[in-house]
């Protein structure tokens, strides 16, 4: 009988072990949603990221990461409580994987976690018996980073989404258009240290394409949190094409491709990448 991993392993139709590797990090994640959601973990926190849109809005591109943010401000709340979930979760689906917490170096709004695990044991069990599981040594760990900010900003408005493996299950998401607020927060604001995240740029040219309109005042109060905006001042639809436009001159986007090539495996939809074409884009598409 075909499992509910077997089945959503299929779906991706994968061809070599990078591709099983992508899957299987993939599922997990899923699984892990599952189990959050079955331990009421959505009656208090929203999903967001790239990897809420893999799951959700078929972006074509995998993400390593999973991003949450609590519905409101809670100084009290402990992601550890639902770890028990998570691990119960993945070992009902055949996933023996630890779940801990990362201790914080500094002050933060943001707790995180690691879904870790061994990379060759879990490929071996889903991967048909006459491939070979290439390139991947049993010393290599699956490692799932999520987040959850316990102090967001306001505005965001919120919608339901249901999944049917490995078994039904829904999942609290912020809404699209506060989904790309917190990407162009991302594309504005993120520090890039040695190497420019050009995923940030690949999905903002997603929402662009699908006619997203962003949740301005979401985006204000990240930006106010931030640091980055006048409380005093309302963000316009004008001003931020301005911003955008301002920070598309600071990328080095030769760097940006290769930070996203791994994730999407086709160069030519990158091929016109460059200033001009992200501030022509932006001001032909938003509003």
């Amino acid at each position: 009988m075909t499992t509910p991993v077997q089945q959503m392993i299929e779906k991706y139709g994968c061809k070599n072990t990078a591709e099983y590797k992508n899957a299987l990090k993939e599922v997990i994640q899923e699984v892990a949603l599952c189990g959050l959601s079955r331990g009421g973990f959505f009656n208090k926190a929203a999903f967001y990221g790239g990897t809420a849109l893999r799951i959700f809005y078929g972006l074509d591109r995998f993400s390593e990461d999973m991003d949450f943010s609590l519905l409101s401000k809670d100084e009290t709340f402990e992601i550890d409580s639902y770890f028990s979930y998570l691990r119960e979760e993945l070992l009902a689906n055949g996933f023996e994987l630890s779940v801990e917490r990362k201790e914080k170096s500094s002050e933060s709004d943001v707790q995180s976690a690691f879904i870790k695990g061994g990379t060759l044991t879990h490929l071996l069990k889903i991967m048909p018996a006459n491939e070979k599981v290439l390139g991947v040594t049993d010393t290599e760990l699956i490692k799932i980073k999520f987040e959850i900010d316990t102090n967001p900003p306001e505005g965001a408005k919120f919608e339901t989404k249901y999944a049917l493996l490995p078994i039904p299950y829904l999942v609290q998401m912020y809404d699209e258009g506060s989904l790309f607020a917190g990407k162009i927060h991302a594309v504005l604001c993120r520090a890039w240290k040695n190497r420019v995240k050009g995923r940030d740029f690949y999905d903002y040219l997603w929402y662009l394409a699908r006619g997203t309109q962003p949740n301005l005042f979401h985006l204000q109060k990240r930006l106010e949190q931030s640091g980055k905006w006048n409380v005093d001042e309302k963000l316009t639809s004008q001003k931020l094409k301005e911003l955008l436009c301002e920070r598309f001159a600071l990328v080095d986007f030769e760097i940006a491709k290769q930070d996203v090539l791994p994730f999407i495996g086709d160069s030519t939809k990158l091929a016109l990448w460059g200033k001009d074409f992200f501030c022509s884009v932006t001001n032909s598409s938003l509003k």
